[in-house]
């Protein structure tokens, strides 16, 4: 039995728990990539079943750079209205899907300002078991998108969370970049994603969920 014929089998649960599920969409974008990957995350978690919380980390990065920016300012004008995100928002989700592009093969600043905020929950064991998925994008296909996603994986071990990589547990994965710790995409110049990720993405979030409604009805 080739690996094939595993395909989709972990995407079977309780639709009753699975409407359970809360997700939290967490996401850092300049120009625009992450925002839409964590607007597909949100459909494919909705899909799912689960209700979904769709937030941005705090910019951090002085207003004269992003006006210097074109794509940078335009971006950011169009989702002034999206919500940030805060430690509540933590608390709240069962389960969560970060999406940040890299900064040589790591954490955006912002990112990791964010979640460096969160000693208190930690402290406090408000973390633990919550099923965390991470999503990235870059300039070029080795632009440290993996790095990235894994550097991510750090943070959420030390949370005692339970990580939800893609792997390749579905055929969408091999037609959109292959990355088996979470979906990547590579960015060319003009802001245009070079592989097609909006069904992975989506097939990562309803994974994401699943796995949740495992944890949920295991704590019940």
């Amino acid at each position: 039995m080739g690996i094939l014929n595993f395909f989709r089998k972990d995407t079977k649960g309780s639709d009753s728990t699975m409407e359970n599920v809360k997700l939290a969409v967490i996401y850092y974008s300049s120009t625009g990539t992450n925002y839409e990957m964590a607007k597909w995350a949100k459909e494919g978690g909705k899909q799912a079943g689960a209700e979904v919380k769709l937030v941005k980390v705090p910019e951090l990065a002085p207003q004269a750079a992003i006006d210097n920016n074109p794509a940078w300012k335009a971006h950011a004008d169009a989702t002034k209205d999206v919500p940030e995100v805060a430690l509540e928002d933590l608390e709240w989700a069962d389960a969560i899907i970060f999406s940040m592009p890299t900064r040589f093969g790591n954490l955006p600043a912002q990112m990791k300002q964010f979640l460096d905020t969160t000693g208190g929950l930690w402290f406090n064991g408000k973390l633990i078991n919550k099923v965390v998925s991470g999503m990235s994008s870059a300039n070029n296909p080795h632009g440290g998108q993996e790095a990235t996603v894994k550097a991510l994986y750090t943070s959420m071990m030390h949370w005692g969370a339970i990580i939800a990589a893609p792997g390749y547990t579905d055929p969408v994965q091999f037609t959109s970049g292959g990355n088996p710790y979470g979906v990547s995409v590579t960015v060319d110049q003009e802001g245009n994603m070079q592989e097609d990720i909006e069904d992975a993405v989506k097939h990562q979030a309803k994974r994401t969920v699943t796995i949740a409604s495992w944890v949920k009805q295991g704590q019940q």
